[in-house]
């Protein structure tokens, strides 16, 4: 192969600045309004292409078999759409807290579908990227956008948005993973926010309509909750169990860091409004 057989990628965290529960489908899926800012909280794919059309993750996260990692499933439904007789395989070094709502293994998955469509040459429309990554996951299209975005619909529907000046985050996970499908079919959840707009969050800062479910059923992120709102506002992180607070300054975030008790995970990352993926993919991105 004379093209880039292998490359080192990122897949970066998000979190869900405001998220808003406006309805509720016939299939069951819920209609949404959410504020996805990416983070330079990132996991690292190292992904190396094969030419004897073998997909294996050569080392990922224990607790996740091969065949379950999202990884692989976005790899082998590349292949599978375009058909391309060529393999990879894919290390995946986590930095990101799995069930912690900060869509680390959705990152995972849309980092490798624009990696291997980089690698593979396989020459994908942003529209039939975004198909495959839709059916692997909710937060896949936001991660292949690239872009921090209002989202819509179930959160299929982007508007990139510019959310500068960058805030600093410090984001705390409590320990637990929470699972997003009992959070979504507890039946004390709230389905009826009146819808909003980006303006109207810009004025208000919205909600996590989630967030009571989970303080409600996971005391350890009620208790982080607590912890850090008495240094700044906090809030919950899709369905969580991830919970952030923002501020101003680096010195600021850093500082309330060091002081997290010693049972919870502590990290401090900025918020980005673009990808940094979509550099290290370089002119041939998908931006």
């Amino acid at each position: 192969m004379t093209a880039q057989v292998s490359g080192v990628f990122s897949a970066p965290a998000k979190l869900n600045l405001m998220l808003h529960i406006v309805g509720r489908r016939a299939d069951g899926y819920h209609e949404l309004q959410t504020v996805f800012q990416l983070v330079d909280l990132c996991d690292r794919l190292e992904i190396t292409a094969r030419s004897d059309g073998l997909i294996r993750r050569v080392s990922g996260p224990a607790g996740v078999s091969e065949n379950d990692d999202l990884t692989v499933r976005a790899a082998q439904a590349l292949k599978a759409a375009t058909g391309t007789p060529l393999g990879a395989d894919i290390a995946v070094k986590k930095r990101i807290p799995m069930g912690g709502g900060m869509g680390g293994g959705s990152s995972d998955a849309a980092t490798t579908l624009l990696a291997l469509d980089h690698l593979w040459r396989t020459g994908l429309t942003s529209e039939q990227m975004a198909a495959i990554g839709a059916r692997l996951g909710a937060d896949v299209p936001v991660f292949l956008a690239g872009s921090s975005a209002w989202a819509e619909g179930v959160g299929e529907r982007l508007t990139a948005v510019t959310l500068q000046p960058a805030p600093w985050f410090v984001i705390l996970y409590p320990g637990v993973a929470v699972p997003t499908a009992a959070v979504f079919q507890a039946p004390e959840l709230t389905r009826n926010s009146p819808p909003t707009t980006m303006r109207g969050f810009l004025e208000t800062g919205g909600r996590n309509d989630c967030e009571a479910v989970v303080r409600a059923r996971f005391p350890a992120v009620a208790e982080a909750l607590d912890w850090l709102n008495r240094h700044s506002p906090a809030r919950l992180t899709g369905t969580g169990s991830c919970v952030f607070a923002k501020f101003a300054r680096v010195e600021d975030a850093e500082r309330v860091a060091a002081r997290v008790p010693d049972q919870w995970r502590a990290f401090v990352a900025r918020g980005l409004d673009r990808s940094p993926l979509l550099d290290e993919l370089g002119p041939c991105s998908k931006s």
